[in-house]
């Protein structure tokens, strides 16, 4: 290694001489120029030289050496840019090129998440014994995002879930461990247009409509004002309405705000099954709402629903098209605020047809399967969070559905512990 680079690695990484300096290396002398400077390199983690305890500070280096070097050194807060700069010539030289090492360390960041979740469930009809369920759950999941320019990038996730200890049958139970790459998608702008593309999680109405998985694209354009609209085919392995899954979705929506607090919003959601087999139905769903804001820690929304599917497509007699949510929310556990909570509450008086594909932490009380998607359903969702430590929260919900026709009801405790990396 020769002297300018190793005093400039020294200096950048703001290393000064010291007469106390342990000896590390035996052939790199307490006389020797570079002696203070390779001590305090070596201490630091930065070099290792070689296992008989040598330095060789006259061999020249390979260039996969000193990418280790400069990697480690970017650890420690050296500040690349001016080494390059100063000694271009020398890190030429090695076959070095460390703005471009730098630039292609950041294009790709690596995110995750672990959770452990344990649910209960209730359902009871009129004059039958309540059949109870649970499950332990444990999921985590790898996020991948790739800088493509300045305005695109790609992200990806893949998740593994783990179910255990549940008292399910035994064609669930041979699903009880799964690895898929879930998330796999483009987004940026194109000139004032956000645009996603590929596999993505769509939200609708708050995840109250849909707010799982789906193949397709979801434009927005706007500030103050925004229009969304959105096409795709559902990926969840969920049943949806009548037993049957869409073919395909699309949706049209807008949201203007009317002054700092007050939001509207009005929307309208189609979900095709025409092409599906025993199923000539589809559903379309029309909403409209308003959001407040309450100060800095407190909402409130209300949101009106009609549908229009019929009784000749799996409606059951007596169900109605019409219907309405209203919720609130305090505050919210935030994991970069360890001791930060929150509280949320909503009520539903939903339409035959609304609950289109079950959204939130656990979407067991929703499940189609379960006939209240045909009928309608009443009844209030609580949820509480706690940031117990930074990047560690806690949740707790809890679901209490009744049919709005019969006395078909169903209850759903979900305990969550969340893990963010």
């Amino acid at each position: 290694m020769k002297k300018s680079l190793v005093l400039a690695m020294a200096m950048a990484l703001g290393v000064t001489a010291s007469a106390y300096a342990a000896n590390p290396f035996s052939d790199v002398p307490a006389g020797h120029w570079a002696y203070d400077s390779i001590s305090k390199l070596a201490a630091a983690g930065i070099i290792e030289g070689y296992g008989d305890d040598t330095f060789r500070g006259d061999r020249l280096m390979t260039r996969y050496e000193m990418a280790q070097i400069v990697a480690k050194a970017l650890a420690k807060g050296a500040n690349v840019d001016k080494l390059a700069a100063e000694f271009a010539d020398e890190l030429d030289a090695l076959g070095v090129r460390v703005a471009a090492l730098e630039k292609k360390s950041d294009n790709v960041k690596i995110t995750g998440q672990f959770r452990w979740s344990y649910s209960s469930y209730k359902d009871q009809a009129k004059d039958a014994e309540a059949q109870k369920t649970h499950k332990n759950l444990m999921r985590s999941r790898i996020w991948f995002t790739g800088t493509v320019n300045d305005t695109w990038e790609y992200v990806g996730m893949l998740e593994n879930q783990h179910q255990y200890g549940d008292n399910s049958d035994a064609a669930t139970k041979s699903r009880n461990e799964t690895t898929h790459f879930q998330r796999a998608y483009m987004q940026g702008r194109l000139g004032g247009t956000k645009v996603v593309a590929g596999r993505f999680n769509k939200a609708v109405l708050s995840s109250d409509l849909y707010g799982t998985r789906m193949d397709g694209i979801d434009v927005t354009y706007g500030d103050k004002v925004k229009l969304n609209a959105y096409y795709g085919k559902p990926t969840e392995a969920k049943t949806f309405l009548n037993g049957a899954k869409p073919t395909q979705v699309w949706g049209v929506n807008a949201a203007a705000d009317l002054g700092k607090t007050v939001n509207l919003f009005a929307g309208y959601d189609k979900y095709d099954m025409h092409h599906v087999a025993n199923n000539n139905g589809d559903d379309g769903v029309f909403s409209v709402g308003l959001n407040f804001k309450l100060g800095k820690d407190a909402k409130l929304g209300a949101t009106y629903l009609h549908t229009s599917y019929g009784v000749d497509d799996g409606r059951a007699v007596g169900a109605k098209n019409n219907g309405f949510t209203i919720g609130a929310e305090y505050k919210g556990a935030k994991n970069d605020k360890p001791g930060s909570w929150g509280l949320a509450a909503k009520y539903y008086h939903t339409p035959a047809g609304f609950f289109a594909g079950p959204g939130g932490e656990d979407g067991h009380s929703w499940d189609l399967d379960r006939g209240m998607q045909t009928e309608g359903a009443k009844g209030f969702w609580v949820r509480a969070n706690w940031a117990v430590a930074k990047n560690i929260i806690a949740d707790v919900e809890y679901w209490d559905m009744k049919s709005r026709v019969n006395d078909y009801k169903t209850k759903t405790l979900f305990t969550g512990l969340n893990f963010a990396f």
